[in-house]
């Protein structure tokens, strides 16, 4: 595949050619001075006051932090590679074929969760299905997670929480490069820049990182089980000084992704373009030998390919400004534009999503004890799509939609005591959304939301610390994604029942010990939602999109501990649980985590790094999340189980440096992830299935899909 570059994407290239030798010659033309090298330290630090302004108090919430080295450990090519299984985070594969992804929070659904970039959104309502796994690693600083309705004062619709993607800032000039190859025909190339001014008043980053991996099929029976994927993403971040008291920063962003999954390339079809242009709309009389998914295929490609190619532009710009020492500003506006044109076993499915996102938001050091934030915000999203393949279907309502909102926010911090803060914080949002088609006349919601949060924060001892929050948060359902494909038949149609805002309340608790060489910390949650977006069927059996009469809530336990047993060795472990009620359960389109517990050993010396980890998930009774279907069409004794057995999935990577040889920060790595190669294929039990009435369908998951992979790696840097 080629992919059409921007020319937002070929002015990022051409930059960060340039920006290779940067670094060289910046420091052959001249060798800083003392007091040059003293500037750029004093410049960094005005950098991090502006910006750090209002998030320092922050710390009063539970944030679980994901540096460079933790990404690294995991070998993460993507955002969801690099957060699933921490703590409290999911990250549900919802589909064998399009392999949708979904970061879930706390038990909360993946729709729930709100993605920033830099403490921006920068991710429209349909882009969290498919593009997560197009989401980079390169040149990521660090990745911050936070739980609960109102985690994050500006993202009240994360009423799961919110993943903050923090782009890594220029301080010196740098250069890095990384190439690693695999199984399954991984591959990756990875390439970051960093140069300052000879002044140390601008700083540029430039990020590029290309990846991909064929399909795989565990059973043979030419029906993949992961798709393949391609991604490519290009960033650059300026940021500059204009003064003392002034910094501006402006990012943009391209990021390309083609998924595929269903017929195997090379076995059934010899190109994606080949299995697209067979589409004839007659369905084969017989898709597998004898009726049984598990046995080889034998209808036409199109009936089980689904593709999905995804075009995402990003760009912000920000103003950062100290007013007087006491009072700080951020200007920011945003702007985000998401392209998908996809092909479901027949039903053609193509959006444009643009959403323009802008905020002014205030930092007012009040006094010793108050610490004052506040400001207001307006979010403005577009999406348009159509379907040739459902125009004429009477039962089906376009997705089409506007969603606008426009808020205004405060917060005081107070810090009545040295180890006490409490933080109070109001939003009151104005919310319309509007399914545009003709057969949804009216504005579905108009509503004026108030969410107020608190957060506080008690050191009991050194050691021994609390945190207590408890926030409201809302969410308009506007998705077809979120209701697991409810557009895949051209027969039925799909139909749109939503008129009511998703209203979610949660309360978290957190208690943490730290001496340095032992870290634990004790979290308990508990969300309730109202109006909760579910998938059911009219009278006819029409798919339709509607909301629960009933609250759903879920309650989460997990418990973290982190060892250094020696100054090199350090083992980590945790225990999580996961209780959905039914009402929670019965929206759900694939099985959650209920149980898992984990154990990761990192031991470094001078010579290697090794990293192994280890996952455990518990047994689950698929008959609570709806789960019924058969491997074989028409025979009843050929039900699938629905007791989902306890598994585990092991990882390890080996890293040794080069310095000593090359001169260089470089390194040479290797790994397995999947070590013991357990997926549900391998227990004879494939996704694929047919339910009650006959039809066929690929969302039979309860376990692993991905097999074992081996993967080695070179990397430099300069």
């Amino acid at each position: 595949m080629s992919f059409n570059l921007s020319p937002v994407s070929k002015a990022i290239i051409t930059s960060l050619s340039i920006s290779m030798i940067a670094p060289a010659l910046v420091q052959a033309a001249e060798s800083p001075s003392a007091d040059e090298s003293v500037e750029v330290i004093e410049v960094r630090s005005i950098r991090h006051k502006l910006e750090q302004a209002g998030r320092l108090k922050d710390v009063i919430q539970k944030t679980e932090v994901l540096d460079q080295v933790m990404i690294e450990n995991k070998n993460a090519l993507s955002l969801s590679d690099a957060i699933n299984n921490e703590p409290g985070v999911n990250v549900s594969n919802e589909c064998s074929m399009c392999g949708v992804k979904r970061v879930m929070l706390n038990g909360m659904k993946g729709e729930h969760t709100t993605i920033l970039v830099d403490d921006l959104p920068t991710h429209t309502l349909i882009s969290g299905f498919y593009a997560v796994d197009a989401i980079a690693t390169t040149g990521i600083d660090r990745i911050e997670v936070a739980r609960g309705a109102g985690a994050s004062l500006i993202a009240p619709e994360a009423i799961g929480g919110t993943v903050n993607v923090v782009t890594k800032q220029a301080y010196e000039n740098t250069a890095q490069f990384d190439v690693s190859k695999g199984s399954h025909g991984y591959t990756a190339y990875k390439a970051s820049a960093t140069g300052i001014s000879t002044n140390g008043t601008t700083g540029l980053t430039l990020i590029a990182q290309y990846d991909t991996q064929d399909q795989e099929d565990h059973d043979d029976n030419y029906v993949s089980e992961a798709p393949f994927h391609e991604n490519m993403s290009l960033t650059a971040l300026v940021s500059h000084d204009v003064n003392d008291s002034n910094n501006v920063q402006i990012r943009v962003s391209q990021v390309e992704s083609e998924i595929f999954g269903g017929p195997v390339l090379g076995d059934v079809a010899d190109s994606i373009g080949q299995v697209l242009a067979g589409y004839d709309g007659i369905p084969s009389e017989q898709l597998f030998v004898d009726d049984d998914v598990r046995k080889e295929w034998i209808g036409k490609p199109w009936e089980t390919a689904e593709w999905i190619d995804t075009s995402r532009e990003e760009a912000y710009l920000k103003w950062l400004t100290d007013i007087n020492g006491e009072l700080a500003s951020e200007f920011a506006v945003s702007y985000a534009k998401h392209d998908q044109d996809s092909f479901y076993e027949g039903i053609d499915y193509i959006a444009e999503d643009t959403m323009w996102y802008g905020r002014a938001k205030f930092d007012w050091q009040f006094s010793n004890s108050h610490f004052f934030t506040f400001g207001v915000d307006s979010r403005m999203e577009e999406m348009r799509s159509k379907t040739e393949a459902l125009e004429s279907v009477e039962a089906y309502v376009s997705d089409s939609f506007d969603y606008d909102t426009y808020g205004i926010f405060v917060q005081d911090t107070w810090t009545p005591l040295d180890n006490l803060e409490v933080a109070l914080a109001l939003r009151l949002d104005k919310v319309e959304a509007d399914f545009i088609d003709d057969k949804k006349p009216g504005t579905e919601i108009d509503e004026t939301f108030i969410a107020p949060r608190l957060d506080m924060r008690y050191d009991h001892t050194e050691q021994w610390t609390s945190r207590f929050s408890l926030g409201r948060g809302y969410r308009a359902p506007l998705s077809f994604f979120e209701t697991d494909h409810g557009i895949l038949d051209t027969e039925l149609g799909y139909l749109i029942d939503v008129d009511k805002l998703e209203e979610s309340l949660s309360a978290n608790y957190a208690l943490s010990f730290d001496n340095q060489r032992l870290a634990a910390t004790l979290s308990i949650a508990y969300s309730n939602v109202e109006n909760l977006a579910a998938l059911e069927e009219t009278e006819d059996g029409v798919p339709i999109l509607t909301q629960l009469e009933d609250d759903a809530s879920v309650a989460t336990f997990d418990l973290v501990v982190g060892y250094n047993i020696t100054d090199n060795l350090l083992v980590n472990a945790s225990f999580e649980h996961f209780d959905h009620d039914d009402e929670f359960k019965s929206s759900y389109a694939i099985a959650p985590v209920e149980d898992r517990a984990s154990l990761d050993i990192e031991w470094t010396t001078e010579y290697v790094h090794v990293f192994w980890s280890t996952v455990w998930f518990g047994s689950r009774d698929l008959t609570e999340y709806g789960y019924e279907g058969y491997n074989i069409l028409g025979d009843a004794s050929s039900i699938k189980p629905t007791d989902a057995p306890a598994y585990s999935v092991s990882d390890v990577r080996f890293k040794v440096p080069l310095n000593q040889w090359l001169g260089n920060d470089a390194s040479l790595y290797a790994g397995v992830s999947n070590v013991f190669e357990y997926t549900q294929i391998e227990e004879d039990e494939t996704p694929l299935f047919w339910d009650a009435d006959g039809g066929f369908d690929v969302g039979y998951i309860y376990g692993p899909l991905h097999g074992r992979e081996f993967y080695a790696g070179f990397e430099i840097k300069l």
